[in-house]
């Protein structure tokens, strides 16, 4: 883990994402790169259509959100001058997960860490729509930090996996980088649809193969629909961090969305590791 992207509207949750991702990997050596997205959505299509680069519109925008990121750039270095931290600025004018894609390809981000809404999200809505976004466009694994809450040390991780889906050894790199940090207890929770209770079983050869560096406990929930299964989970067995793969339409995606539409049936009050296969 050496690359962190850490998008920012300046909003209050886009900060609080910034000081958990700075203490989540205090006494590492990693380059942080933030970036603010100016919305091409916020200006008609006309201004935007008979604006040259050098206008004063674009300008005007480009130059007070440099000045914003640039700043807080030098605040987080002054703040965590003692720590092997590198932060670098970047400013882009694009929609927002074109954005983030051009800076994953050119800076070979490692994770993205982003609260769960900006600042026009509402409170109602657990996943704002840029984070829905990046869910769903950029094939980076992602780290969704919950609006308001504050970094605790990792003591017990979640890792929810359906048992057709294949394990990637790359894909569980951000995982594995924070389980060898806190060291935590590690439930890997499987999720069929046959009709057994919960309990502790046996692990299979992937997940063995995959986190046999680790200590973990294995459980196996069968005929629950899944977002009862993962809250039942979290109420029986209290946890600090969810990760879990993600594919398009797939198992974990569906408890996440609920349905094609781009309505959030997830909810949860810790922060949610999102990897891709």
């Amino acid at each position: 883990m050496k690359n962190i992207l850490l998008p920012t509207d300046f909003s209050e949750n886009s900060l609080n994402a910034i000081n958990y991702a700075l203490e989540l990997f205090r006494s590492f050596e990693i380059d942080f790169f933030v970036l603010n997205v100016q919305k091409v959505s916020g200006y008609t299509t006309s201004e935007l259509m008979t604006a040259a680069p050098s206008s004063s519109i674009y300008q005007g925008v480009l130059e007070d959100n440099k000045l914003k990121v640039q700043n807080l750039v030098k605040k987080l270095a002054l703040e965590n001058s003692s720590e092997k931290f590198n932060f670098e600025a970047l400013l882009d004018y694009d929609v927002f997960t074109d954005a983030l894609r051009q800076a994953v390809k050119s800076h070979e981000i490692d994770l993205i860490i982003m609260g769960t809404n900006g600042a026009t999200g509402t409170k109602e809505a657990i996943f704002g729509s840029n984070t829905l976004k990046v869910i769903r466009n950029v094939n980076c694994p992602l780290l969704v930090v919950p609006e308001g809450y504050s970094f605790q040390n990792i003591k017990s991780v979640l890792f929810s996996n359906n048992a057709k889906m294949k394990i990637s050894f790359a894909g569980l790199k951000p995982l594995k980088s924070i389980l060898r940090r806190f060291k935590p207890v590690i439930n890997v929770l499987e999720i069929t649809e046959e009709n057994i209770p919960l309990q502790e079983v046996e692990s299979d050869f992937s997940i063995e193969d995959t986190l046999n560096e680790f200590e973990f406990k294995y459980f196996e929930i069968k005929d629950v629909p899944l977002l009862s299964a993962i809250k039942t989970f979290q109420q029986l067995i209290p946890i600090d961090l969810h990760a879990l793969f993600i594919e398009k339409e797939g198992f974990i995606d569906r408890l996440i969305f609920g349905s094609a539409t781009s309505a959030i049936n997830y909810n949860s009050d810790k922060p949610l590791l999102i990897m891709h296969p």
